[in-house]
């Protein structure tokens, strides 16, 4: 039996700094890349121990608790116990999600491993087997860029969930409740009254609205060439609106002052006492997570905050 021990020892190596750099990537640290090989090459050790008299110490979960406090400080030093506990948890968190998934992976595609040893893995065994680490050799780049990319979907769903609020929106008679998205980076205002502007979806329940709302949100065009005649009620509270867009450098929205404006999120309720509102028939969220944009002006200086009421 043949153990190409210097063959595992790099592959394990080059394992080890991926699984560091990836807890840095979850960590948001930057991390010099001699660092990354330093705690790869201490984890590797691992499998030279192992041929070693030391491989019941190297085997047994303290030694390896050792080895991966080691792994730790080595990529991302010692600044305090918090930061290095995270720095532990993380790693760790990152190993059973790659682990976990080539595991669920090789369960996935396994064939009859009875069949296989008997043709295909004859006198083959232990660290020399060419089936398993050609598997995790090809599996661990997969697994590595698809843990990547969904931790970074996971970060942006939360973010965006921090980001959501509940509001309620009170205009001639009609009450809208919807999901709103908090956007730093929406900057509609309306020119005189410098009155943030909110965009509220009505594409759900476009049948049920007014045909002169409904109009409007499906061509705002109409008002701008005079097409079709609004009520003096409605004319009073609209406001022509100019804004940019991408591939746009003018443009023109419709908007509206409401009764009321009500904004709850998880800390506060806020009550805009300034503030307009413009209806489109289109969709904000491909997902449907949200139907309106808030400004973020709503939720500051403009706007009163009313204390939420904890019941326990």
């Amino acid at each position: 039996m043949k153990v190409y021990l210097d063959v595992i020892w790099a592959l394990n190596l080059l394992f080890d700094a991926f699984l560091l750099y990836l807890t840095a990537i979850i960590l948001k640290r930057q991390v010099k890349i001699w660092r990354l090989a330093l705690g790869g090459a201490i984890g590797s050790l691992l499998i030279i121990l192992s041929i070693t008299p030391f491989h019941a110490a190297a085997g047994h979960p303290v030694g390896k608790l050792i080895f991966s406090i080691m792994m730790v400080l080595a990529a991302f030093g010692y600044k305090g116990f918090r930061f290095f506990i995270k720095s532990l948890m993380t790693f760790y968190v990152t190993t059973f999600l790659l682990g976990g998934t080539l595991t669920g992976v090789h369960y996935f595609i396994q064939f009859d491993m009875d069949l296989a040893s008997n043709v295909a893995m004859n006198h083959i065994k232990g660290f020399g087997d060419p089936i398993s680490w050609l598997f995790v050799l090809l599996g661990f780049p997969l697994a590595w860029h698809f843990s990547k990319r969904n931790i970074e979907q996971f970060e942006m769903t939360k973010i965006q969930y921090e980001s959501l609020a509940d509001v309620e929106v009170k205009f001639m008679e009609m009450d809208f409740s919807v999901k709103g998205l908090i956007d730093s980076g929406n900057q509609l205002y309306d020119p005189i009254s410098k009155m943030p502007v909110m965009i509220l979806s009505i594409a759900n329940c476009l049948d049920h609205m007014p045909s002169e709302i409904k109009r409007i949100a499906e061509n705002p065009d109409s008002v701008l060439t005079g097409d079709g005649n609004f009520s003096p009620q409605l004319e009073n509270r609209m406001r022509i609106i100019p804004c940019k867009v991408v591939g746009q450098e003018h443009q023109l929205i419709i908007a509206f002052q409401p009764d009321n404006i009500k904004i709850a999120t998880n800390e506060s309720t806020f009550i805009a006492e300034k503030g307009l509102v413009s209806f489109t028939a289109q969709e904000l969220s491909a997902d449907g997570s949200f139907q309106c944009i808030i400004h973020p002006k709503m939720l500051a200086g403009m706007a009163k905050t009313e204390q939420g009421v904890k019941v326990s």
